[in-house]
């Protein structure tokens, strides 16, 4: 039975053939923007996935140690030549790269950045004294040396240095008071046993560093041979005869006085003064006149002058 047709001027569904044809094209645009999308995405994961984080340092590696370094020189080592140094300060050690043309006073400073101790409160040693004007080449620092500090806080120095400054002033008048000291009768039986034929050379108004052997052939009081090691590493001196060797902290020494021999005026008779009267002087004869003021040095630190 024929199907009853459409009135006229009303279109039967489907009749209309050139809208069936691009109603599919239209849809498929939308498909193909569809998977077009979806390419470009997997084709950006596939990128994202292709890219590879950067190999880690190998733990040894020395460039990634490089910044690591304590105390390494900031910014002032660029093309400069660095050396190694063990700064050892209140039992501690700490690894440095520090300039070699660098001054000792630079040097204070570096220390006061790492420890905290104000330069003018500071005992650095590198075979005695480091000098502030000279550079850790002048001085013949090399790689791997071992640089002594030693300081304290102001209000422990002031506590120390209180009893000291009265020690030397009380020194200081009583010497005024008294004849020379060669001249007198407990020095005169040693000073006339003559020059001790291998005490070290003397050099005549010239002030030098603290050798880096002990100080020897020289006599003590009861005129028996004598050296003086200085240890800086315990901030000790030793004080050697033939039967014993006396350890003292330098901490302990109140003060160091000495006075040229008359007749040898390249040579000092000095006393260790360990104790609040001069009964505690421990006196040494024959001492070369060039290591007089870096033994006070040493001893006593600069800042002791301030």
């Amino acid at each position: 039975m024929a199907a009853a047709g459409a009135p006229d001027g009303m279109e039967e569904p489907g009749m209309d053939t050139e809208a069936e044809t691009e109603a599919p094209a239209r849809s498929l645009n939308c498909v193909e923007a569809e998977a077009a999308a979806g390419a470009a995405a997997e084709d950006s994961c596939a990128a994202r996935g292709n890219l590879q984080p950067a190999p880690a340092q190998p733990p040894g590696d020395p460039a990634a140690q490089a910044s690591v370094s304590n105390g390494e020189d900031a910014g002032g080592g660029a093309g400069r030549e660095l050396v190694d140094l063990k700064i050892i300060w209140n039992k501690t050690k700490h690894d440095v790269k520090f300039p070699l043309d660098s001054t000792g006073s630079e040097l204070k400073q570096k220390i006061h950045s790492i420890t905290g101790l104000p330069p003018a409160m500071q005992k650095v040693m590198y075979k005695g004294l480091v000098p502030e004007d000279k550079t850790l080449r002048e001085i013949k620092v090399t790689s791997g040396a071992k640089i002594m500090v030693v300081g304290s806080t102001i209000n422990d120095v002031l506590a120390v240095n209180t009893p000291k400054d009265a020690a030397q002033q009380d020194a200081k008048a009583e010497e005024n008071k008294k004849e020379p000291l060669c001249r007198q009768k407990q020095h005169r039986k040693v000073l006339d046993k003559g020059k001790p034929e291998d005490v070290m050379p003397s050099v005549k108004g010239a002030q030098e560093r603290l050798p880096a052997v002990p100080l020897s052939g020289m006599y003590n009081k009861s005129g028996g041979k004598v050296r003086l090691t200085f240890k800086l590493e315990q901030d000790q001196l030793w004080i050697g005869t033939k039967e014993r060797t006396e350890k003292l902290p330098m901490g302990s020494i109140k003060n160091v006085v000495s006075e040229p021999i008359e007749g040898h005026e390249d040579y000092h008779m000095m006393a260790f003064q360990l104790g609040p009267t001069e009964a505690s002087y421990y006196w040494v004869y024959w001492v070369p006149t060039q290591y007089v003021d870096a033994i006070k040095d040493t001893v006593l630190g600069k800042w002791q002058y301030f």
